[in-house]
């Protein structure tokens, strides 16, 4: 029943330009997909990953002009990590584009740390291509491990210890992008505040319906109240908010971002669902202007 691993991570940013010139021009990801937040047509949703798009490659943004930005802190996911087979290159892209790196070390390995246009947390580490975690703030992640490994599959690994707490890292065995949570325990310090810059929610991979049902069913039987199946285009989602009060969500795998447009021609143009293609011209006279990438 376990998952793959991380599906995507979706972000709040301020204006949509300067995220889509950060995320498509010096991190090197590719825009797989313009569309807008169903729940709010008037906000662009972008979705960036590698060429294919693939499940586990995906991070996503709702751009909010005019959001004020938000804060890092207890009860939400604080940073997002991103492998590349070539950190070299992504490096010496960020150093042209003048963007500050500070290298760290975190469990044996090097770690190098950015902001995004907005302060968002964003760490660059070796390793196939695509999300290689998420870093969540709690006050106890004790309760939050036990859902992880119990009913995602995860595993404990190696822990870091520290004056303010420590990190604790979980992994889901096998190789490929996003099989990595880490929970840093922060028993003081400010909750954290939704807003520009911060991570609204991560989600898992689910093969398909039945794979997505089977982790639904395990979820309500501990008493965690997760939300009715939304279609979301590009895959079918659940939510709920897990222990420690991060968003959590449960994608599907299929159909993916290949269904509504040329694999090789993916986020070139604005994609709508069919049920709001019949308002297009509103929808668009309300977005942000967004250039190409």
């Amino acid at each position: 029943m376990s998952t793959p691993g991380l599906h995507h991570v979706t972000l709040t940013s301020g204006a949509p330009q300067p995220a889509l010139d950060f995320y498509a021009g010096p991190l090197g990801l590719h825009l797989v997909k313009r569309t807008v937040n169903f729940d709010d047509p008037g906000v662009h949703h972008l979705y960036f990953g590698d060429a294919a798009g693939s499940p586990g490659s995906i991070l996503t943004l709702f751009p909010f002009p005019d959001a004020r930005r938000g804060q890092a802190g207890i009860g939400a996911a604080s940073a997002v990590a991103l492998a590349t087979p070539d950190p070299r290159a992504r490096l010496e892209a960020l150093a042209s584009a003048r963007v500050e790196v500070t290298a760290a070390e975190r469990f044996g390995a090097p770690v190098w740390c950015v902001s995004d246009p907005d302060g968002l947390s964003v760490e660059l580490v070796e390793g196939p291509e695509g999300l290689a975690w998420a870093t969540l703030w709690l006050a106890d992640p004790e309760p939050t491990a036990r859902l992880l490994t119990e009913v995602f599959g995860y595993a404990s690994g190696p822990e870091i210890g520290g004056a303010n707490g420590h990190r604790l890292r979980l992994s889901l065995p096998g190789e490929g992008p996003g099989r990595m949570i880490e929970l840093c325990r922060s028993g003081s310090g400010p909750r954290a505040r939704p807003g520009a810059g911060s991570i609204h929610h991560i989600a898992f991979r689910a093969r398909d319906r039945a794979h997505q049902d089977a982790l639904v069913e395990a979820l309500r039987s501990r008493g965690e109240r997760v939300t009715e199946r939304k279609d979301r285009q590009y895959f079918e989602s659940v939510y709920f908010r897990e222990p420690g009060g991060v968003l959590f969500e449960i994608a599907t795998d299929p159909p993916g971002f290949a269904v509504d447009e040329p694999a090789d021609a993916l986020g070139r143009t604005l994609r709508l669902p069919p049920w709001l293609e019949e308002s297009r011209d509103r929808i668009e006279a309300r977005l942000p202007p967004l250039g190409a990438r």
